[in-house]
C-alpha cells in the first residue's frame, strides 16, 4: 500500500467563529490540544501514512500556521544558548515534518470551493483530504484505513462513523450498501438530513480519499443558502459516475471545532501523556 496516495489537502481557511474571541487574532487550527496545535496532529497523521506532500488551503489571518511550520532561527538560537536541547529538538523537528505548500482561498465559499482551489496542484491523481477540526486517535492512522480500502477497490473513499439520532442532522449521511466488514458502497449521500429522512446512521467524518473526477463536478455544484459550495454535493454527483466507498473507521474522533469536543480532546490527549497523565488523572478524580 506504500505511496498509493502521495498528496494531502487540509482546508483551514475558516474564520473560527465558534471560538471567538479566542480566534479573533489566532487561527482556530493553532489552538493547542494539550502540547501542540490541532493542525500539527493532522500533519503527523498524514506523515504516518507516508503521504509526501501536503497543501494547506488558508485564508487571511492564517500566517501563524505558516510560521509554526517554518524555521525559527531566533528561538532556536535562544534555546542553544541556554542548553535547552530537548526543547530545541522539538522546535527543529516541527520545521522538518513535511513538504508543506500553501494555497490561498480568497473567499470563505465552503469546503467544495476550498478543494477546487488546489486543482492545479493535485493534477491527475487521487489525494487525501483532512478536515482540521477532526482529530482521530487510533492505533492505525485513520487516513491509512481509507488508503487500505482505496488500494483494494480503487475508488473514492469516505470515513464514516455511527452517529446518535439526535446529532444526525449535523452530518453528511450516506446511503450504504455493505460489501465487506465495515466497508460500504455509497449509493447516495445527503447533507444534514433530519433524523427521519436520514438514509442511515453513518455520518461522514473528516477524512476522505478523492479521485481527480471530483474536479469536473465541483463547478457543477450550485451554491447553498449561505453561498457555499458543499463538497458533499460534489461527492453525491461523483457516486453516480464512479464507485464511491465508505469505511467505518476504528478510533476515537474528537470534533475540535466544537467547544466541548475541543475540551475533551485536550484533556484526553493530556491524560495519555507519560509525564503529566497520572497527575492530571488524580487531579480530576479529586476535583
Amino acid at each position: 500500500m506504500d505511496n498509493l496516495i502521495r498528496k494531502a489537502v487540509i482546508p483551514c481557511a475558516g474564520l473560527g467563529t465558534r471560538f471567538l474571541p479566542a480566534t479573533k487574532a489566532q487561527p482556530k487550527e493553532m489552538l493547542p490540544v494539550f502540547d501542540r496545535p490541532a493542525i500539527q496532529y493532522i500533519i503527523e497523521e498524514a506523515l504516518l501514512a507516508r503521504i509526501e506532500n501536503i497543501v494547506l488551503v488558508t485564508g487571511r489571518g492564517k500566517q501563524a500556521i505558516e510560521n509554526h511550520f517554518d524555521k525559527s532561527f531566533e528561538l532556536e538560537h535562544y534555546l542553544k544558548l541556554r542548553k535547552q536541547y530537548k526543547l530545541l529538538k522539538n522546535v527543529e523537528n516541527i520545521s522538518e515534518l513535511a513538504d508543506i505548500f500553501y494555497v490561498r482561498q480568497k473567499e470563505p465559499l465552503g469546503l467544495g470551493h476550498a478543494i477546487n482551489c488546489v486543482r492545479s496542484y493535485i493534477s491527475n491523481e487521487p489525494f487525501a483530504v483532512f478536515l482540521a477540526d477532526d482529530l482521530i486517535y487510533s492505533e492505525k492512522p485513520a487516513i491509512s484505513q481509507l488508503i487500505e480500502v482505496y488500494g483494494k477497490y480503487k475508488g473514492a473513499v469516505l470515513a464514516v462513523e455511527e452517529v446518535p439520532k439526535e446529532f444526525i442532522m449535523q452530518y453528511g449521511v450516506i446511503k450504504p450498501k455493505k460489501i465487506a466488514k465495515d466497508v460500504y458502497i455509497v449509493e447516495d449521500v445527503v447533507e444534514k438530513p433530519t433524523a427521519e429522512a436520514a438514509p442511515s446512521n453513518l455520518g461522514v467524518v473528516g477524512r476522505y480519499i478523492l479521485v481527480p473526477e471530483i474536479f469536473k463536478l465541483l463547478p457543477q455544484v450550485k451554491k447553498g443558502s449561505r453561498g457555499e459550495i458543499q463538497l458533499t454535493d460534489a461527492i453525491r454527483l461523483l457516486a453516480k459516475k464512479v464507485p464511491v466507498y465508505a469505511v467505518k473507521i476504528k478510533g476515537k474522533r474528537y470534533d475540535t471545532g466544537d467547544k466541548l469536543g475541543y475540551m475533551k480532546a485536550a484533556i484526553e490527549y493530556a491524560l495519555r501523556d507519560r509525564e503529566i497523565g497520572g497527575r492530571l488523572k488524580k487531579y480530576l478524580e479529586n476535583l
